[in-house]
């Protein structure tokens, strides 16, 4: 499941392998937009769950990969490992062909253009290489979102900071001790910036290579906390069993410890006038 860490180290990869060449062609699947000829790439870059290829000539490649998109790097007529049909993206170079399958969203912007820059304008800060503006970032929460909203609705909003997913939703949450079944109005903004501090934390940690990883035992119990382990017994307090639902506007799986993440107790009703 790509997030923000998955994309930030593609694109470096990329970055590396490509940045400054010029590659014979660029072609999309004819669903997604018109595929280019010989074209030399500027550079490619990340912001949150989105990759950006800018080109010499001003145009901009922008995908997402969605739950299900991944790159793969092939030499010239070596067989793939996934369908052609899935292919959404071919970058072919002189020795390496790179290509992107199943990716959510593609599409061609310009780097001087609206949409770019109302697409970028539109997600917040990425957690991994930009600083997170504390103020900021809880007056957008407060000022975009009802405060019956959703703490995992909130962690997943990219409008407020770009690169958190499904997983890092749960292991945030479990690791700073704050129910999923918690809405933003009952956080305060330093449990609100506390939560996005460990997001970043963690996704930094994970740009190396090897699986992702939030807990650092070496005790073979695995590499993550609680997602993907529901009915087990937690790994913190080895009493209750790892829950899991289906959680928010847009219902995603998450997983959490009820002993380890308690709800927040009702806030007392305010009295009334007179």
């Amino acid at each position: 499941m790509p997030e923000g860490d998955t994309i930030t180290k593609v694109a470096r990869f990329l970055d590396s392998a490509l940045a400054g060449r010029q590659v014979a062609r660029i072609l999309l699947h004819p669903a997604l937009g018109a595929s280019s000829g010989p074209a030399e790439i500027e550079r490619i870059s990340a912001q949150g769950k989105h990759l950006y290829v800018t080109l010499g000539d001003g145009r901009v490649l922008r995908s997402h990969l969605g739950l299900y998109g991944s790159w793969h790097r092939y030499r010239p007529g070596e067989p793939w490992r996934r369908p052609a049909r899935q292919a959404a993206i071919r970058v072919l170079a002189e020795d390496w062909e790179y290509v992107c399958f199943n990716a959510k969203e593609v599409e061609w912007l310009t780097q001087q253009g609206f949409r770019l820059a109302d697409q970028r304008a539109r997600l917040g800060h990425d957690l991994i290489s930009e600083s997170i503006e504390p103020a900021q970032l809880a007056q957008r929460a407060r000022r975009m979102l009802e405060p019956k909203t959703l703490v995992v609705d909130v962690l997943l909003d990219q409008r407020l900071a770009a690169g958190i997913g499904n997983v890092y939703k749960s292991e945030v949450l479990f690791i700073e001790r704050v129910s999923p079944l918690s809405c933003l109005g009952q956080l305060s903004d330093e449990r609100l910036l506390g939560l996005y501090h460990r997001a970043a934390v963690l996704l930094a940690a994970n740009l190396g290579g090897g699986p992702r990883t939030t807990r650092t035992a070496r005790d073979r119990r695995g590499h993550l906390w609680v997602y993907g382990r529901s009915g087990q017994t937690c790994l913190r307090c080895g009493e209750e069993r790892i829950q899991r639902g289906i959680l928010g506007a847009q219902p995603r799986s998450t997983y959490w410890c009820g002993s380890c993440q308690p709800p927040f107790p009702p806030r007392p009703a305010t009295a009334s006038a007179g």
